[in-house]
């Protein structure tokens, strides 16, 4: 069985500029060191750098963990990284709800958006294996 891309290098690489802030480990399904890259300017700079050469590997480990589908890992990081105060990356993924209460009430004042920052991928995920 041939494994589905579901993220890009291309987006990780894009995100790795603003890695020492935990981004492209974000993405890539690293909750844990992604908040550890963000409270620590990725380990003063030396993981951020080193990233630069493990982000095929994440890449890789990320194909592999995700179920690949209709809705896009890459549109919905994106929705979220730049308008997830409100709520658009929910609405993407047809949650209108929470999607409509994000912005009333700016992305339950970033702590919604703080949590999908830790479980995008898992919700994506599991969408599109409902869906497949």
């Amino acid at each position: 069985m041939q494994r589905q891309d579901t993220h890009s290098k291309l987006i990780g690489y894009l995100l790795w500029i603003f890695g020492f802030l935990g981004a492209h480990r974000f993405y890539y399904g690293k909750p844990v060191t992604g908040t550890i890259w963000f409270l620590t300017l990725g380990l003063l700079f030396i993981g951020w750098i080193i990233d630069l050469f493990l982000i095929p590997a994440m890449d890789r480990e990320a194909d592999l963990r995700f179920n690949a589908g209709d809705t896009d890992y890459n549109v919905a990081w994106i929705l979220l990284t730049f308008l997830g105060f409100f709520g658009v990356h929910r609405m993407y993924q047809g949650k209108w709800i929470s999607g409509i209460l994000y912005l009333l009430t700016f992305g339950f004042l970033g702590l919604g958006v703080l949590y999908d920052f830790w479980t995008l991928n898992d919700q994506v995920s599991l969408r599109n294996a409902q869906r497949g």
